[in-house]
């Protein structure tokens, strides 16, 4: 796919475009279009910048999904319009439609969540003047204006992809699209149009330094990372390699927005993901969940899942059942996901403490530690390792670091860690790409994850 050039004066002609095609076709405020594709994306953002700035939700679903797997969460969120890939130009061919001036809701996206059925998270149609405060809220956060060039390295049905993007454009800047991210493209890109922000997970960051040769990046003020922990040595290659002050890192997840890091907070308090974002407060229940108290705008629920919803609120404050802790100054850190747990030999162990302490040897680029059934452990600590460290060096490495039932039992070579189109590591599915246990072949939740 070649790399593609979005101007805000066209990006805008094509949202009202889109919004008449959608009004055409009788949907209106509240009513849900699901939208299945993965090319063309300036088209793309058109329509669900269009929906969204006249109230209609658009459901963005991964083309990549199997059709029982897309018909699972289509049955679920039953939208009015289903548009697939051929479907989207005819939407901009219609009269164009008056729209608001910011966003009047949020995508409705299926999380990727590591067990159990995708939850839709919907947060319903908001009043002009929630969604300027929205809007504004991420203006002021990161900057967004009129002379931006954003680079969208990821595919736009994740959320931080488009909501990057649509800062951008709905602050007079232009976009650029990779079109799936690739080395040599972010590259070309970078040399081309002269960025001046982009969002990346940090596997892209190590991927685009592996690669060699980089261009000038002075162009950028904004680095934005986030999807997966950041290993300290790829932080500070990171911080080196960009202008100063260029790198931040923020944690949240398909629900909600939490923190933000701009770069002197994490050399001041290195592992921080930050404190919390303007408008909320950060607080550590009694097992070590992270809660989050939002502003009215910020508010969600699971898609036709009172009990879930029900579940991740405690009034104005949600989880997604993260662990993590906060210091004196109130800066967050992430200590794993609780679905991520592994439970060997009846005590907890959570990766994230034991990938740190892999990560900090020389000779380790990257890791991942998932489990592996077993019938003595119930579940045996395991690690997959990039890079040259033997296994007694990492046996004797760990041993100075974490206790006995910590460490793994097993160790796996491979030359890349698989990881997510947004760059997570699916620990509950590492075993199975790793080709250690039995693909299944008939579990569609568990294969929609």
């Amino acid at each position: 796919m070649p790399i593609e050039l979005l101007r805000a004066a066209d990006a805008e002609r094509a949202q009202r475009r889109a919004a008449g095609g959608l009004r055409a076709r009788g949907l209106r405020a509240g009513d849900r279009v699901a939208v299945v594709a993965g090319d063309a994306p300036s088209t793309y953002v058109a329509v669900a910048l269009g929906a969204l700035r006249t109230g209609v939700v658009p459901v963005l679903l991964n083309p990549a999904l199997l059709p029982a797997e897309q018909d699972a969460l289509l049955e679920d969120a039953q939208p009015a319009l289903v548009l697939r890939e051929p479907d989207l130009p005819g939407l901009l061919d219609g009269r164009e439609a008056e729209l608001a001036p910011a966003p009047l809701a949020r995508p409705m996206l299926y999380t990727s969540g590591t067990t159990g059925r995708p939850k839709g998270v919907w947060s319903g149609v908001l009043d002009e003047a929630d969604a300027a405060a929205l809007l504004e809220e991420e203006r002021a956060l990161w900057g967004f204006h009129d002379g931006d060039v954003h680079l969208v390295a990821s595919a736009l049905y994740h959320s931080a992809p488009l909501r990057f993007a649509a800062g951008t454009l709905l602050a007079g800047g232009d976009v650029v699209f990779l079109g799936g991210f690739d080395p040599t493209r972010m590259k070309d890109a970078i040399a081309r149009h002269a960025p001046t922000t982009t969002f990346v997970a940090p596997a892209h960051l190590q991927r685009l330094f592996a690669s060699g040769d980089l261009p000038p990046l002075s162009s950028f003020r904004l680095v934005a990372h986030a999807g997966a922990p950041c290993p300290d040595p790829l932080k500070h290659e990171a911080l080196r390699r960009f202008p100063e002050g260029s790198v931040w890192e923020f944690y949240g997840s398909t629900e909600g927005q939490f923190t933000a890091c701009p770069a002197a907070d994490w050399l001041a308090h290195p592992g921080t993901v930050g404190r919390a974002r303007a408008n909320r407060t950060l607080a550590i229940d009694d097992e070590g969940m992270i809660w989050c108290t939002v502003p009215r705008w910020a508010r969600f629920s699971y898609w036709r899942a009172p009990e879930k919803t029900a579940h991740a609120w405690h009034g104005d404050a949600f989880s997604v059942f993260d662990l993590g802790s906060l210091d004196g100054d109130g800066f967050l850190y992430l200590d794993g996901r609780r679905d991520d747990l592994i439970i060997t030999g009846g005590v907890n162990v959570y990766p994230l403490e034991v990938e740190r302490a892999l990560l900090a040897h020389a000779d380790v680029r990257d890791a991942a530690v998932f489990p592996l059934d077993d019938e003595r452990w119930g579940q045996m600590v395991c690690a997959a390792v990039v890079g040259h460290a033997t296994d007694a060096e990492l046996e004797a490495w760990l041993a100075a670091r974490l206790a006995p039932y910590k460490r793994p039992k097993r160790f796996v070579r491979v030359d890349a860690i698989p990881h997510s189109p947004t760059g997570k590591i699916r620990r509950g599915r590492l075993a199975e790409d790793l080709g250690l246990t039995a693909r299944r072949s008939t579990d569609v939740a568990a294969r929609s994850r």
